[in-house]
């Protein structure tokens, strides 16, 4: 009997989506322990995330109760920060047990040599990002934002974040967005030979593109408008749909 895939998932941004879009990745999330025992997550998986000493957002509990039931049943869960999500600490590792990854990082995936990452900030003219990435990762934002109150926290971090309720097409920016992800993807296939598969989210448009003869560029897509996610074994890459109502 072959073995389960490797999962990967990304930009769920619970918290900012959809009762329906939030089920969704909820009823996926319940689904994870009898599909497979290794599930990455490719970065916001929360529309915010930042980890207090003390306090955990309260919205987020349904999720983290679903990945604590995971720990329990065997999962290994590897969680990329994006740049929603990217302030995790102790809670998530010592108290869910997941892998925090600060990426990009090169790991083994469903038995591939893989590049894995969020993508902000990665590809070219990204400047945005690559700005705000360096300011909000920083150990003294981290502080400065640690002395606010949780809940202001949240309310300053929701009217920043541009995360669409509800299904829209991407814009034409966010079209080229995802063109240069992914072909600095092909890029890095290209330049290294050891890979044989790259990973990214944050574009929010789904795309297996094999480049290569068995080798891939990979967007699992979102939660918000395609409900999309990837296996991965040493044989194949597929890109699947999670019915959304089922």
């Amino acid at each position: 009997m072959p073995a389960p895939p490797a999962l990967i998932a990304s930009d769920a941004h619970l918290g900012a989506t959809s009762p329906r879009a939030e089920r969704a990745f909820l009823g996926f999330l319940d689904a994870v322990p009898d599909l497979t025992h290794d599930l990455v997550l490719a970065g916001d998986v929360f529309d915010f995330w930042f980890e207090y000493h003390s306090v955990i957002p309260s919205r987020n509990f349904p999720a983290l109760r679903r990945l604590a039931a995971m720990r329990d049943a065997g999962v290994r869960v590897r969680w990329v920060g994006g740049n929603h999500d990217a302030w995790g600490g102790a809670f998530l590792t010592e108290e869910l047990g997941i892998e925090l990854i600060d990426g990009p990082l090169i790991t083994e995936i469903g038995g591939r040599r893989t590049y894995l990452a969020h993508g902000d900030g990665l590809a070219g003219g990204d400047w945005g990002y690559r700005l705000l990435k360096a300011v909000t990762r920083s150990r003294a934002a981290r502080r400065a934002f640690r002395w606010i109150h949780p809940d202001l926290g949240h309310w300053l971090a929701r009217g920043a974040s541009r995360t669409p309720e509800g299904p829209r097409p991407l814009r034409p920016h966010e079209e080229r967005r995802a063109d240069r992800l992914a072909e600095h993807a092909r890029h890095l296939l290209e330049r290294d030979a050891s890979l044989d598969l790259v990973v990214f989210g944050h574009t929010h448009r789904p795309q297996l593109t094999e480049v290569e003869t068995g080798r891939y560029y990979l967007n699992a897509g979102d939660w918000i408008r395609h409900f999309t996610y990837a296996e991965v074994r040493p044989e194949a890459v597929e890109l699947k749909r999670w019915e959304a109502d089922a």
